[in-house]
């Protein structure tokens, strides 16, 4: 186990009527408030309403940003940042998805950055202690944003996505209502299914050794998610199936399963290039990846896909080498996301081989990605191939 330090200051409301907190808990940072949402589903389904409504109880100033991208570009950002700076917001209120979060947690930290804030989600700079604290209010189960300081941002004219992590940017309040998560549709919550058992496997596929804890950890999660998910897209108005899967999304990327280990992330790197150059759901695009990556790595280094198949699909390991297990559980893998609806190859977004050197040259932050099996230009342009 690597050295580490865990440290998540985020505090959790979750269940029903919990909005009813944000006159609560904004006062303790200000009330000139930034009001980030995306598309306008949360006007469709009453909860701006109820935010403002809140935001009025405590005489909050506030200045609306709507039309937040699924990918969030760099240009919203920035409008963000200028819109704080001109009006003198002190605080942002994130409501809505994963992409909501992510672009408020770059407005935070570029507000105070007399740079270009590209800087800070290139790595090229870090975000400041005085990053502008954020709430959030959240709309659909999957990506995790709602308690951890990552931000994944596109800067869509070099047809470029890239992340930064920062604990100034961790929220400082997180609203989880599953109620809230009813109106999400049946794409959106197949995607975040994906993406709550992509986050667990990143992990769960770490260059460390004796992580058990972490890995049964990873375990529990991706177990749940399989027992739950298959009811859930079934019935998606069912509070019980939506409760379990906000919470698994939660904790999947909270910390608690990367803690002390040394993670993968390849995967994520390799489906932020393809969304960067196609603009396609990261859920779809990470269900088509992933077990093209795993089947990549398995001809290496099979005993943790073993281990998977064993462990998390009940596999049945007797007389069987950990190869014929790997192919197994990534059968399974592909068979569970096959039968709750999720895309199959990049050809059902129409993406064919034109852009695999750009794909590949996108996903290349340095000349080897990934660490259970670091990764060269080839290795990717061929799990690239493979995924078509």
């Amino acid at each position: 186990m690597e050295n580490f330090e865990f440290h998540n200051p985020t505090k959790i409301l979750f269940g029903k009527g919990q909005i009813s907190n944000l006159k609560k808990e904004i006062p303790a940072y200000g009330k000139r408030i930034l009001l980030l949402y995306g598309g306008g589903s949360i006007k469709k389904i009453g909860l701006y309403d109820k935010v403002i409504s809140e935001l009025k109880e405590i005489g909050a100033y506030i200045i609306e940003l709507g039309g937040v991208e699924p990918n969030p570009r760099l240009t919203t950002v920035i409008t963000g940042i200028n819109l704080i700076r001109e009006n003198q917001l002190d605080f942002i209120l994130a409501v809505g998805g994963g992409s909501v979060i992510d672009c408020a947690k770059a407005i935070a930290a570029g507000v105070p950055y007399d740079g270009d804030v590209w800087d800070i989600v290139t790595g090229k700079a870090k975000a400041p202690s005085n990053s502008v604290p954020i709430g959030t209010v959240i709309t659909i189960a999957g990506t995790g944003s709602e308690m951890n300081g990552n931000s994944v941002i596109t800067n869509w004219e070099t047809n470029t996505k890239a992340f930064f992590n920062s604990n100034h940017v961790l929220p400082r309040f997180s609203i989880l209502d599953p109620e809230l998560t009813f109106s999400v549709p049946l794409d959106q919550t197949i995607y975040g299914t994906v993406d709550i058992m992509a986050h667990v496997f990143e992990q769960y596929f770490h260059a460390s050794s004796n992580a058990p804890l972490q890995e049964r950890i990873g375990e529990a999660i991706l177990r749940t998610v399989i027992e739950t998910a298959p009811k859930l897209v079934n019935d998606l108005n069912n509070y019980e199936y939506r409760e379990v899967m906000l919470l698994n999304g939660t904790l999947a990327l909270n910390g608690l399963t990367g803690m002390g280990v040394n993670p993968d992330w390849a995967t994520h790197l390799i489906e932020h290039a393809v969304s960067a150059v196609h603009d396609i759901p990261h859920g779809g695009g990470i269900a088509i990846i992933a077990p093209h990556w795993m089947e990549h790595v398995a001809a290496v280094r099979p005993e943790k896909v073993a281990q998977l198949g064993v462990r998390v699909f009940d596999l049945d390991q007797t007389g069987k080498t950990d190869a014929q297990l790997a192919v197994e559980a990534i059968q399974s893998l592909k068979n569970f996301w096959a039968s709750i609806g999720a895309p199959t190859k990049l050809s059902d977004y129409g993406i064919d081989d034109k852009e695999i050197e750009l794909m590949t040259e996108r996903s290349m932050l340095a000349d080897q990605i990934g660490n259970y099996i670091p990764l060269t230009k080839e290795d990717v342009r061929t799990i690239l191939r493979n995924s078509l």
